[in-house]
């Protein structure tokens, strides 16, 4: 649909050359004086400069024009030339009944017809999630949920750390504890190994600090792993079956700590997929003359004439034969070429690693696996920081696991509970949806780029800037609208009316810029955009509330536009916490 804002520049135009100024640019904007106007348009004062007058004479040409529109309940000139406009409640209700009927609430479906890769998460196999997985998975989450509303076929990838030397120490910390298990007898003629792994999730997350810290002191065990890990990548047939072994429970536990936070993924690729494609990769790059050798190292030159800063080359193989983040990650791209034909790339990690993905990128671009003109983007993210400031910590001073965070703020948000008329069980399981929102908001509400202080006490309150709030705010809304059931099946009335209050008006002009909040977050990959949206949604709705008699109201015709109003009300913050990832309880 064409939005509210499309429509008023649309007219505005229109008014500044019947008044005999068409090179004016008449673009409308959210007014910076909400006390004065809605919505004002400057473009008198640009074209001032172009028609060597007055900017108030053409302010006050194009108003009389404008004040004609049906869209408009005023407009006026102010000094020195700006137009102050405010909007027709008919013409407010009509696009919110437009919005109403829009599958997307009025935002294009601007991702029809291609495809875009997103990868996040970044979690490694064999070790626990912790704090620093989160950030990821959840801007990840959000900007993929949000590329499926706008018609994008977005496909979510985890790329699992899967390869490399932690596999070899792996492996050889188990020779070392269990030397009779028959991965590591070399007379073992069994067409199978056991299909049962002989170890859990349990073992793995203490066998792999343990090798990694005897590696670091035991020079024979660090041979050993190193031996280990090339008799894998060689194809062992004993220690492939353990990798898989690694594999499958690895990913069966990291599953169940997602599906805790409500994060998919589509593809549980890793970087052992990718191995195939690497030899081909080297001789391709080699074929075309960018790899070069520098102190017994394979790198590829990516700087550019127009660089501002230094870009180092882009390590591709170090002098000892082995491969790098960047070797698979460019394997990665050669495999997705091939199997998604993806328009876009969008990758979630750390800001500290845009150096490394900028030299990606490049070798991606230079060596043709990608189209010059293809979207690449590195979407890198702050730290999630205590109270003092530096990375966030458990208390004894080591990082904390993401499912203990989640339980502590599902604990802090039941202690605020004070509901009588819930059992203990539908307040904890309500506590765990509050606990998820109040988490998950509190990250996504900080500007992704920005580093952060997570804040337990603040992110589980009920009141404020919170995910709790939010959600307060839907129960509430869900609750009139029971009330106004009365318990009786049916639709609830649909068509909004004109606002008779100035509460209801703002409310109403908040909801009619749903849609190109979406797009704007989108565009942006902004998912703060969409929690300072619905904030300022909830406290509209609020004031309204205090301020209306909705359900005693004794006009009938004004009842159901206050029931249509606040279903579409609801619709927006549903659709809009589904994006951010969480949902809302039954009750609070």
């Amino acid at each position: 649909m064409i939005s509210l804002l499309e429509r008023m520049n649309e007219a505005a135009g229109e008014a500044f050359a019947a008044a005999g100024y068409p090179e004016v640019s008449a673009k409308v904007t959210l007014s910076n004086r909400p006390d004065l106007c809605e919505y004002q348009c400057n473009g008198a004062l640009a074209g001032a400069k172009i028609y060597h007058c007055a900017p108030m004479k053409i302010a006050q040409a194009a108003a009389e024009r404008l004040s004609l529109s049906p869209l408009f309940a005023s407009v006026e000139a102010a000094s020195p030339g700006f137009l102050n406009l405010t909007l027709a409640p008919e013409a407010l209700a009509d696009t919110l009944n437009q919005v109403r009927r829009a599958p997307q609430m009025g935002a294009d479906a601007i991702g029809s017809g291609k495809t875009i890769i997103l990868d996040y998460g970044g979690a490694n196999v064999a070790k626990p999630l912790h704090v620093g997985h989160l950030r990821s998975a959840v801007i990840g989450e959000c900007l993929k949920r949000l590329s499926r509303f706008l018609g994008y076929r977005a496909i979510g990838d985890v790329h699992l750390g899967d390869w490399g030397l932690q596999m070899g120490l792996i492996i050889e910390e188990l020779r070392r504890r269990q030397p009779d298990l028959p991965y590591f007898d070399p007379q073992y003629k069994a067409k199978k190994y056991p299909r049962e792994a002989p170890f859990t999730i349990s073992d793995l997350e203490e066998i792999y600090p343990a090798a990694s810290a005897r590696s670091k002191t035991d020079a024979d065990f660090a041979a050993a792993a190193h031996e280990a890990t090339h008799r894998l990548q060689q194809g062992d047939r004993g220690y492939t079956a353990l990798f898989h072994h690694i594999l499958n429970v690895s990913k069966a536990d990291l599953r169940k700590n997602y599906a805790a936070l409500n994060v998919t993924f589509d593809l549980w690729k890793g970087e052992s997929d990718v191995q195939p494609y690497i030899e081909g990769m080297l001789a391709d790059l080699e074929k075309k003359g960018l790899l070069k050798e520098s102190q017994g190292a394979l790198v590829v030159d990516v700087s550019e004439p127009g660089d501002t800063k230094e870009v180092p080359p882009c390590l591709i193989r170090k002098s000892d034969g082995a491969y790098l983040y960047a070797t698979t990650d460019l394997a990665t791209i050669v495999e997705r070429e091939k199997l998604y034909h993806p328009d876009e790339y969008f990758y979630t990690t750390d800001k500290r690693q845009a150096m490394h993905f900028e030299q990606v990128f490049r070798v991606a671009r230079k060596a043709g696996i990608v189209p010059k003109e293809r979207v690449m983007e590195h979407l890198g993210f702050g730290t999630m920081n205590g109270k003092d400031g530096k990375p966030f910590k458990t208390r004894d001073g080591g990082v904390m696991r993401l499912e203990y965070l989640l339980k502590d703020i599902t604990e802090a948000v039941l202690a605020r509970m004070t509901s009588q008329e819930m059992s203990p069980s539908e307040k904890a399981k309500a506590a765990r949806i509050i606990g998820l929102a109040a988490l998950k908001y509190g990250d996504l509400s900080n500007q992704a780029s920005k580093d952060y202080v997570f804040d337990i006490e603040r992110f589980s309150s009920f009141e404020g800037n919170t995910g709790p709030y939010i959600l307060y705010t839907i129960v509430r809304i869900n609750s009139i609208l029971e009330k106004y059931r009365g318990g009786r099946p049916g639709a609830l009335p649909q068509i909004l009316r004109p606002a008779r209050s100035q509460a209801e008006k703002s409310l109403q002009l908040l909801l009619s810029r749903a849609g190109e909040t979406l797009l704007d977050a989108f565009r942006e990959k902004a998912p703060h955009r969409i929690c300072l949206y619905i904030y300022d949604v909830s406290n509209a709705f609020n004031s309204f509330y205090h301020e209306t008699r909705i359900l005693t109201e004794a006009d009938g015709e004004a009842r159901k536009g206050y029931i249509a109003l606040l279903a579409l009300t609801r619709r927006v913050l549903t659709t809009m916490i589904y994006l951010l990832g969480f949902s809302a309880p039954d009750r609070m």
